[in-house]
């Protein structure tokens, strides 16, 4: 008997917890998007996107027909489903026609990323070349798909940047985070990246919501492009918070650039832990001599 007292003891412990702390519950009746179901999506779509990559089934020109037509109703039937629950938790008080205004909203953005896709791959070509272009130890495009977590990152953020484009709540950035868990590469989807873009090793690093990138740019592992620190996030919102990398620059492992009107000039190479809060111009060298920075 005392261990079921103390187990009524708990249970009421935790639901006074929630009665207490109401911001962090949801105990509505609207089901969130499902994490699960967010990674399955993801995994689909990298299915689609590197075709004979990443699945047990050996595709041809006639089986793709077959593999690809029903891997697609399926995205096209999941990625809805979701949609449709990050709306209702955007709008818990709607109405039945605002409902099915929703349900054909998500529609829409299912087969809208679908026929993105195409572009998405196009996109891709130039990030795994860059890759084969910028790492000797790169054997293959095949091991860069396979093996490479920036090419990974990159996959993930062009299909979670057409989402986060289209307005959908949540699921961008569910997707970004799925990906950081498996990486430690943090790309916010709102992240502007330009053509053939490349991370070498990777981990740790950080892109923000308003990053803009130009074409061939490389990045080693541990560069933080974020904001500057603020009091309230209502003061920021909607700005541009950070900085911008014109085309062919160089960021290398640890550097940390910071603020929205920091913008690196093309051709730019910013060096190992450098801290930066403010432009440079194009063609510039920043490195490193303690206590100061040398610009070259």
């Amino acid at each position: 008997m005392d261990r079921e007292r103390k187990l009524a003891q708990a249970v009421e412990g935790i639901l006074d917890s929630y009665r207490r702390h109401g911001n962090i519950n949801h105990l509505e009746a609207t089901a969130l998007p499902s994490r699960t179901r967010v990674t399955r999506l993801l995994d689909e779509l990298m299915h689609l996107v590197f075709p004979g990559y990443f699945g047990e089934e050996n595709l041809d020109e006639l089986t793709s027909n077959y593999v690809v037509g029903d891997r697609c109703a399926r995205l096209f039937r999941d990625l809805s489903a979701v949609c449709y629950r990050a709306f209702r938790v955007q709008d818990q008080e709607c109405d039945s026609a605002q409902r099915r205004d929703m349900k054909q909203r998500a529609d829409e953005i299912s087969i809208g990323l679908l026929e993105l896709l195409p572009g998405v791959r196009d996109m891709l070509v130039g990030d795994v070349q860059a890759a084969l272009l910028g790492d000797p130890a790169a054997a293959s495009a095949e091991e860069v798909i396979l093996s490479y977590p920036g090419v990974q990152a990159i996959t993930s953020h062009r299909i979670a940047h057409e989402l986060f484009k289209m307005g959908v709540p949540m699921l961008p950035r569910m997707m970004s985070e799925v990906t950081h868990s498996r990486t430690g590469i943090d790309i916010h989807p709102g992240a502007t990246i330009g053509a053939s873009f490349f991370i070498d090793h990777g981990t740790g690093l950080v892109m923000g919501e308003t990053t803009q990138i130009g074409a061939r740019v490389k990045l080693y592992q541990g560069v933080t492009l974020g904001a500057l620190s603020v009091r309230g996030r209502d003061e920021a919102r909607g700005k541009k918070r950070h900085p911008t990398l014109e085309d062919e620059v160089t960021i290398y492992a640890g550097a940390t650039i910071l603020g929205g009107e920091t913008v690196i000039g093309r051709g730019s190479t910013i060096g190992g832990n450098v801290w930066l809060t403010h432009s440079v111009a194009p063609g510039t060298t920043v490195v490193l001599d303690t206590p100061s920075l040398l610009f070259k």
